[in-house]
């Protein structure tokens, strides 16, 4: 972190902006202007799923915090607000515990939308025994659609914490689930008449919604799973910008580069599907519902079985490498660069 006296870099600003992440060049250099602290054991940074504050002097439990809104739903919008917050509590090896809602309605709003955005908040945290313990509520001038910005806050144990900062060259990347669950059943649900004029079978359609609750978008029992290992060293959920962004942001604080083995990644059929028919690539999509873990290859037998007794699948997808390796892709034995995604593959369609 720069000095809190020190000139914030400054851009042109004239790039213009498009729906999804900020570039990560953009939020690197915005970062710098943010100060140390002494009680703060992980701040803000790319990559970093949450802070973790230490909030006791005479206690071994940390604080971790999240906040995330929904945007691209409408659909059960505060039950995504909820699991997405608690996904990257999990992934810090924390329980998540109480939950704030920023809820936002258009103008003109039935009651009974706030009503069932409470009712959705409310089935989420009893699912991963949350408290929802505040927030603020408001109906909005100027946004079309409700937005729900989520803050979670959960306890860990000092030395059970996972930094992302911890992941070492060498590590072996899992990937648990499968990747773009979150953005096939968002597509299936937004997008259904469009890809029914493109002839997608009516039955992948239906399935591709279903996934929202099987196998869903929560990794919190994957993590609570992973995190039992002292071979797992960072833990990431793809969201924005799918898996090819995650695994930047997995190998990124620790300085690393990485190599994807693009023939082990799981697309499952629906999504293949779905992404055919609307010419998106799986690879760049809304991925909440996987989790990537950067694991000691030492351990890896322990922990994939472990994996397997919980029942869920895995693939072993690359490697974190020196940093002068940059980012790779083998695929059939020939390594070139792994591409990027200037945004999520969803906000791309949604927009044009």
């Amino acid at each position: 972190m720069r000095d809190k006296s020190s000139p914030r870099p400054s851009r042109s600003g004239s790039s213009r902006l498009k729906a999804g992440k900020l570039p990560a060049e953009l939020l690197a250099e915005l970062l710098t202007g943010v100060p140390d602290a002494p009680r703060v054991v992980l701040g803000a940074g790319i990559g970093r799923d949450a802070a973790v504050l230490d909030f006791s002097e005479s206690s071994d439990r940390l604080l971790v915090a999240k906040t995330d809104p929904i945007t691209f739903a409408t659909a059960r919008i505060g039950w995504y607000a909820v699991n997405v917050n608690a996904n990257d509590i999990a992934c810090m090896g924390a329980d998540p515990a109480w939950f704030l809602a920023t809820v936002l309605l258009p103008e003109g709003s039935r009651e009974s939308l706030a009503t069932d955005v409470f009712s959705q908040i409310e089935q989420a945290c009893e699912e991963l025994g949350v408290t929802l313990v505040g927030g603020h509520t408001e109906v909005t001038i100027g946004i079309d659609r409700p937005i729900v910005a989520g803050c979670m806050l959960g306890e860990v144990d000092r030395a059970t914490l996972i930094v992302p900062e911890s992941a070492a060259e060498g590590d072996l990347v899992l990937l648990a689930q499968s990747i773009a669950i979150e953005g096939t059943a968002l597509l299936a649900l937004e997008a259904s008449r469009h890809l029914k004029d493109l002839e997608v079978a009516p039955d992948i359609i239906e399935r591709a919604r279903g996934l929202l609750d099987d196998p869903g978008i929560s990794v919190v029992r994957a993590a609570k799973i992973l995190r039992e290992f002292d071979a797992v060293h960072a833990l990431h959920d793809p969201t924005e910008g799918g898996l090819v962004t995650a695994l930047r942001e997995i190998a990124a604080p620790a300085g690393l580069g990485l190599r994807l083995r693009l023939e082990n990644v799981s697309v499952i059929d629906e999504t293949q599907a779905i992404c055919k028919a609307l010419g998106l690539d799986p690879f760049g999509l809304l991925a909440s519902g996987a989790l990537l873990a950067a694991v000691e290859p030492s351990g890896i037998d322990e922990v994939t079985q472990a994996l397997e007794i919980g029942g869920i699948p895995y693939s072993l997808i690359g490697e974190l490498l020196r940093p002068e390796h940059g980012f790779v892709c083998d695929n059939g034995g020939r390594d070139r660069p792994l591409g990027f995604f200037e945004r999520d593959e969803l906000a791309r369609y949604l927009a044009s």
